[in-house]
């Protein structure tokens, strides 16, 4: 740690050794990216002298992007599900990232919407501005980004309650046993992998409840609930249990199976998201089916 910086927050430490702007150093902190003493830390954890950190950059293959092509227009067609004054549910197609930042040169949701003219939340951090849960690029599905102030406020609360229900489907390798279970192990940033995340002690408190639909040769369609909500989360629990996606190199996905099932991507679908709508507090229900690249895989599958 260079002198100077004892006392320090660690998003203000960040922002002076690397240059990054102080959102982008209390983005990397929220999002587990930051280790004091191999310890993962908030961003409002003072250096000590003496200390170790360690921060671990976006992958420029995962992050999300600039919110326009050159010349100005939109880099993608998002489907719309439902909108109102308050909400706007999307059906996110693979590789269109949730929203804009570093590294990315490829789509992002808030660009989409954006040169849709539709108005978001001002709430959130900068780049992430009516964004209330994300999905991973690669990862197809139904996402609510929020509209009015109200919306961001109650659906992040929401979300921190655990009183928003997130049902993914999942194409796994092997045959889980049991058929039904949960899994609850701490995540946090694989050590020898920036862009990696891992089950590991003093992780984040992660848990994923799963069940089997349907078994086949050598995979299984396994609907996913979580609890939590880490980045990568399904993938690394699944890995963790030795069932990774199909199609996700990443998490140890084999490449013979995706290429005979025609997958460029993990078989991860988002398909219902329900929570009480943020002004009328109904319960709303939106669903989405299966991207057409998973579907091909499920037609292989039975073929």
């Amino acid at each position: 740690m260079p002198e100077g910086l004892e006392g320090e927050r660690v998003d203000a430490a960040l922002a002076r050794m690397f240059g990054l702007t102080r959102t982008l150093a209390a983005d990397l902190a929220t999002e587990g990216a930051v280790t004091v003493e191999r310890r993962t830390v908030h961003k409002g954890h003072r250096i000590s002298a003496g200390d170790w950190l360690e921060v671990a950059l976006p992958d420029p293959r995962e992050a999300p992007g600039p919110a326009y092509q050159p010349d100005g227009h939109p880099q993608v067609e998002l489907p719309v599900v439902f909108e109102d004054d308050d909400i706007v549910v999307v059906d996110k197609p693979p590789g269109v990232a949730a929203h804009a930042s570093v590294g990315w040169t490829g789509p992002n949701v808030l660009a989409a919407l954006a040169a849709g003219g539709r108005r978001i939340s001002t709430s959130g951090i900068h780049e992430r501005q009516g964004i209330v849960h994300r999905l991973d690029a690669g990862t197809s599905g139904v996402m609510t980004v929020a509209k009015s102030e109200l919306a961001y406020t109650a659906l992040k609360q929401a979300f921190r309650d655990r009183a928003v229900d997130k049902t993914y489907h999942a194409l796994v390798q092997g045959l889980p046993d049991p058929v039904v279970g949960t899994i609850d192990a701490p995540i946090r940033r694989h050590p020898g992998h920036d862009y990696k995340f891992a089950v590991m002690a003093g992780g984040r408190h992660s848990v994923t409840h799963y069940q089997v639909l349907e078994a086949f040769r050598a995979t299984s369609l396994v609907e996913v609930r979580l609890e939590t909500g880490r980045t990568h989360q399904i993938r690394v629990h699944l890995a963790a249990v030795r069932h990774p996606c199909a199609g996700d190199p990443l998490y140890g996905g084999d490449p013979v199976l995706a290429a005979r099932l025609g997958l460029e991507r993990q078989w991860l679908h988002a398909v219902e998201l329900r929570f009480d709508h943020p002004r009328t507090g109904e319960r709303v229900r939106f669903e989405s089916p299966y991207a057409a690249d998973l579907q091909l895989a499920l037609d292989r599958l039975t073929a």
